[in-house]
């Protein structure tokens, strides 16, 4: 499996274990941010899906042209969870947990930590072969234990947010990992 940095098109490192943004931050900063051809680079979505995603008020509204550390995440975020769910399900979801999307005094998360977390979570899952249920609950409870302070609120409502989008990730490798082998299969029938 060659392993990728959940939402974008990066290849994994071990420096993405610790934390998958750090990957990605160095470029926003020496940049002022990510012009829509790099973002589409980065994440491999179109850029009017991108433009959007604004529209419909799922990631907040560019100042310039260039995309910022909040907007990034937020499209790392709705593109890892894409593949499983729909959209105004994913946009419900993120809502659930940081509420309205301009507004930062109501995150129960730094979206930069949910997405480090959630990512360190899917490698840890995917080195152990862990995607059982229990064991999904328990790297996530592990996890938040080690991010209390910065969470404003360690509680059921996160946990909960959490098992869903680590378990839509993997849906949606497993989804595709399925229409690899059936068009395999329809491609030997064709023959």
């Amino acid at each position: 499996m060659s392993r990728i940095i959940p939402g974008t098109t990066l290849k994994f490192s071990e420096q993405a274990r610790v934390s998958a943004f750090s990957v990605i931050s160095p470029v926003l900063e020496a940049t002022g941010g990510l012009t829509l051809s790099q973002l589409s680079k980065l994440t491999g979505l179109e850029g009017t899906t991108i433009q959007n995603w604004i529209k419909r008020g799922w990631v907040s509204a560019t100042k310039s042209k260039k995309y910022s550390e909040k907007q990034v995440l937020r499209i790392l975020l709705i593109n890892m969870l894409r593949g499983a769910m729909k959209l105004d399900d994913i946009a419900g979801l993120m809502k659930y947990i940081n509420g309205d999307v301009e507004d930062t005094s109501d995150d129960i998360i730094d979206d930069i930590l949910l997405y480090n977390i959630l990512c360190r979570i899917i490698f840890t899952a995917e080195d152990e072969g862990a995607f059982d249920t229990d064991s999904v609950r328990n790297l996530i409870s592990r996890e938040l234990m080690d991010y209390s302070k910065e969470i404003r609120s360690v509680d059921n409502k996160l946990n909960k947010a959490m098992f869903v989008m680590i378990m839509a990730y993997r849906s949606a490798y497993l989804k595709a990992e399925m229409e690899k082998t059936l068009t395999v299969i329809l491609d030997e029938m064709q023959s």
